[in-house]
């Protein structure tokens, strides 16, 4: 950590060009002794990345950055926020802290959070920041979280705990007992030290075999925002053998959608021809898998078993996109047109055997307006255009 960056005039240096060209930037060298070309880059950089990621980091005065993949892997605000409200109690640890966002909002429902950062340069940089967002109830310790945890006879309410998804010998990796640290292996030691484990894994992660690897998974929370999948929350509780809770949330700028059911329950769903209505499911619903339960709880009608899209002949509160059908049409390539006000169009394909560019190439409907094809198959194979608009 270069304590030069924090001199005030190099603070308002890195404040005044942040929307500045970082290449050009470079080239003219720093007009500071003590602090490198390559040290301003990085500060207004992460900087930049904080400005809607993190925004309370960003407005902080003093403020020190680290290696701008550090901004990049850390949770955001928005999730963080979300996380620290399902958990609670007197102690946490953080034996993977990063940046440390998730500590700095489990230190508001917590007494004493320790935060564990293997990296001493990012342990050190946290420690700073801390002290400038004036937080105290939260301990920083520089080094290997699970070795911390061996050490002391503490036991805590909660462990968290944010895997590493690259390992020095396999690259980028999907399951969880390839990850660093190896959660599976270690599973039974950090249930000696806390009835409570919350794990953040990437979206990217399949459910069902993290489920296999682990034990005692009590829920699982998939976050999204504004429609793209951020994290994949297991929350584990010691000796917990039933139901695994599903929770899919959606925040978006205006509204917050939610919809959560039993982990494998055993529902079907009703399938029916195309409605008054048509609905999109959010992100969060796909990657959850839940389809025939939202079609179970909403009472609404899939068009296909593989289509993922609703109907209902009333207007429902629906965690996804909503539509007004105004036509269905079998699909023909050279007579959409004929349908169209203007020959522009949103289009989205689901269980269908042509690409958008496909379509588009054969059609010559051009991207945008208020118009949305949904090209599909119905129940009984048939391919069909959807012609709707967004309510």
């Amino acid at each position: 950590m270069n304590l030069a960056i924090l001199q005030p005039e190099v603070q308002q240096y890195i404040t005044d060009y942040l929307k500045t060209d970082i290449t050009k930037l470079i080239l003219k060298g720093s007009p500071f002794e003590g602090v490198l070309a390559q040290e301003l880059a990085n500060q207004i950089i992460a900087k930049q990345k904080s400005e809607h990621k993190l925004p309370t980091w960003f407005q902080e005065e003093n403020i020190y950055y680290p290696a701008k993949i550090s901004i990049e892997q850390t949770s955001s605000e928005i999730t963080a926020k979300y996380k620290s409200e399902i958990l609670s109690g007197h102690s946490i640890i953080d034996i993977t802290g990063g940046f440390g966002v998730d500590c700095f909002y489990f230190s508001k429902h917590f007494k004493e959070i320790t935060h564990c950062e293997i990296n001493e340069a990012l342990s050190t940089i946290v420690k700073h920041n801390y002290q400038q967002l004036k937080v105290k109830n939260i301990t920083t310790f520089s080094g290997d979280g699970i070795e911390l945890l061996k050490k002391t006879k503490d036991k805590f309410d909660c462990i968290y705990i944010d895997p590493s998804r690259r390992n020095d010998q396999k690259g980028k990796v999907f399951l969880l007992k390839d990850c660093l640290p190896n959660v599976p292996e270690n599973l039974d030691f950090m249930f000696s030290k806390s009835n409570q484990i919350l794990i953040k894994n990437s979206p990217i992660l399949d459910i069902t075999s993290a489920i296999n690897e682990l034990k005692f998974v009590k829920e699982i929370h998939i976050i999204a925002v504004n429609n793209e999948v951020k994290e994949l929350l297991f929350l584990l509780e010691k000796d917990f053998e039933e139901s695994i809770q599903i929770k899919t949330i959606n925040i978006g700028k205006k509204d917050f959608q939610s919809f959560e059911f039993i982990y494998q329950e055993n529902v079907s769903s009703e399938y029916s021809k195309p409605l008054s209505y048509l609905y999109e499911p959010n992100a969060v619903i796909l990657k959850s898998g839940g389809f025939h339960q939202i079609s179970h709880q909403l009472n609404v009608s899939k068009l296909h078993q593989h289509s993922h899209l609703y109907t209902s002949k009333e207007l429902i509160n629906f965690p996804g996109r909503v539509f007004k059908i105004e036509k269905v049409i079998p699909y023909h390539k050279k007579k959409i047109k004929n349908y169209l006000a203007e020959n522009k169009a949103n289009i989205t394909i689901r269980n269908f055997p042509k690409s958008v560019a496909q379509i588009r190439k054969e059609t010559k409907i051009k991207d945008g307006g208020s118009t949305f094809l949904f090209f599909t198959t119905l129940t009984n194979n048939e391919l069909v255009v959807l012609i709707c608009y967004k309510l």
